[in-house]
């Protein structure tokens, strides 16, 4: 997609959070999106089809839906905190299958429909514990540190045709982090750690996403954008 063009982009993940607010920018832009989660979206809006699929289950192709795709946004991710020792086979497992394994098959099925655009665009996600370390992070940064890896890997084997990159936010305000957040307290704990002191928006993360897909972004590739308020960078 280059400048204000009309495009077609699939937001994986797209009933919530971030996904939510990155398929509405990305209407009111004027762009065509197709949704795909678990539980899908009922709302009737121009340009845009809901539809019902686990793809994290399963390969989620999406060639009977668009000729060709401009941009591909993953964003089904897990939050799963505990100490080394409370964590089984089964939670790193399924943390991998949810944030890397569901983008490496979703970006197998659909790399046809990326490759026939003039050019595309894929956005991942990450988290800042990958680069930062935290505490009872274990089996959510070895996930997220195989998605760092998956994007500047597929930014190499898939340049010059299609662009990769991804964002590594700290916490940020959506359903999947309503219980870190669910009270005055807890909120305000939450904030004190960053030097912004807030907690990060889904419209403001996904401003950043946006772009990302934009021809606004057309000389980067590869990168990893930390999204943290100044987490992991800087100390006040």
């Amino acid at each position: 997609m280059a400048g204000t063009e009309q495009g077609t982009f699939a937001v994986i993940g797209d009933s919530g959070g971030i996904g939510e607010a990155i398929r509405n920018q990305l209407l009111e832009a004027g762009h065509r999106v197709i949704g795909v989660s678990r539980k899908g979206v009922s709302e009737q809006r121009a340009g845009y089809q809901s539809l019902v699929f686990d793809a994290v289950a399963h390969p989620c192709d999406l060639s009977n839906f668009t000729e060709q795709l401009d941009g591909l946004v993953y964003c089904p991710g897990t939050i799963r905190l505990k100490p080394l020792k409370g964590v089984k086979r089964e939670h790193a497992f399924e943390d991998f299958e949810v944030n890397a394994w569901g983008a490496v098959q979703t970006l197998q099925a659909n790399a046809a429909l990326l490759q026939k655009a003039p050019t595309a665009s894929v956005v991942l996600f990450s988290t800042v514990a990958v680069h930062t370390g935290m505490p009872y992070h274990t089996s959510i940064a070895m996930a997220k540190g195989a998605v760092e890896g998956l994007t500047r890997t597929l930014a190499a084997e898939w340049s010059p045709a299609i662009r990769v990159n991804c964002i590594a936010p700290s916490l940020t305000d959506t359903p999947l982090a309503a219980p870190m957040l669910s009270s005055d307290a807890k909120r305000e704990a939450a904030a004190d750690r960053h030097p912004l002191k807030a907690v990060g928006r889904a419209d403001g993360i996904a401003s950043l996403a946006t772009w990302l897909l934009s021809g606004g972004s057309e000389f980067v590739t590869g990168q990893v954008y930390t999204a943290d308020g100044g987490m992991g960078s800087i100390r006040k």
